[in-house]
């Protein structure tokens, strides 16, 4: 079919954030200058960066974790914005999501500094209060104290929220029409213009390659996927995932190979993967019917084989 002057455009573009990178591909009308788009997307992605990041010492975060127990900090909305939802993901998983988890990434050496035994054996120790007891949020006033020494991290929400960030700040120049992500975080806009569904890979859970697993179809909705087979340590010969899990102070063991979740939001996916490496299949199966996800369980067998298992509409028909 020979393409009109009135046909959209397709545009790529790219840019550094997270210590990866991020990508939007969208389609806008004819003669669109994506310079403008560019350095928005970019904007976008860096004040999440700037905000939320543990690598930066600088940041807000960093400047919340630093504060003494009990001091009213103000920070800015976007930071509040992602702590309450982390706060409540925290309370609708029983647990199993939690941002104050800094100290134990930190010590495993998932952080900015390399593991450290004295660390790893005080993170296993700890009386844990849960961040959502350990923090109080004014959303009003744009301020937050907290109740108990607690670290914040929140590496497995602040990705998610970077790509919703993209996605409003296209929704924001008029694209309705559009496909972005960081990493395995993807978030679909709307249709593509010969009106099918954006295409995004399940990856298959394999650290010598990267191969697509199966395929989804998205319709304003995101994804992500948490696993075991990107970051990992070893310590005694056993390879350990960076995922943390709460009820330890210490990374999640038997976990899934990895956990796909589709819901509204980027930031949703990306914590409610999180929290599904840490529980039991059959607990996250409940949770995400409870809470009314779609979640793909990729699960190693004995023989090394992968075993799909899924729950909710769109992976209703995998294995259980």
């Amino acid at each position: 079919m020979q393409k009109t002057s009135t046909d959209p455009e397709r545009h790529a573009l790219n840019g550094p954030t997270m210590g990866t990178r991020w990508t939007a591909l969208f389609f806008a009308p004819a003669g669109c200058d994506p310079a403008p788009v560019q350095a928005a997307l970019q904007a976008a992605v860096d004040e999440v960066d700037g905000q939320m990041s543990t690598w930066k010492p600088g940041s807000d975060l960093m400047r919340l974790n630093a504060a003494p127990v009990g001091d009213w900090i103000d920070l800015p909305a976007r930071l509040i914005e992602v702590l309450r939802l982390g706060l409540e993901i925290g309370r609708a998983s029983e647990g199993a999501f939690d941002i104050g988890m800094g100290d134990a990434v930190t010590a495993w050496g998932f952080g900015p500094e390399a593991a450290q035994p004295d660390r790893i054996r005080a993170a296993l120790t700890a009386q844990r209060v849960p961040a959502s007891d350990a923090l109080e949020l004014d959303v009003a006033a744009g301020r937050v104290r907290k109740h108990a020494p607690v670290t914040l991290d929140l590496n497995g929400i602040a990705k998610g929220y970077g790509v919703d960030r993209l996605a409003e700040t296209l929704r924001g120049f008029g694209i309705g029409s559009a496909l972005v992500g960081i990493d395995g975080e993807m978030r679909a806009i709307g249709l593509r213009p010969d009106g099918e569904a954006w295409t995004v890979a399940v990856e298959a859970p394999d650290r010598t390659r990267r191969a697509p697993h199966s395929i989804l179809a998205l319709h304003d909705a995101a994804v992500a996927t948490s696993g075991d087979y990107r970051h990992w340590v070893t310590v005694n010969g056993r390879e350990l995932s960076h995922t943390m899990d709460p009820r330890k102070g210490g990374p999640a063991l038997n976990t899934p190979a990895s956990v796909t979740v589709v819901a509204p939001s980027t930031a949703e996916a990306d914590a409610w993967a999180t929290a599904l490496m840490v529980l039991s299949v059959e607990e996250g199966r409940a949770l995400m019917r409870r809470h009314g996800y779609s979640a793909l369980f990729l699960l190693r067998d004995a023989d090394a084989s992968i075993r799909a298992v899924g729950t909710g509409p769109l992976f209703a028909g995998e294995a259980a």
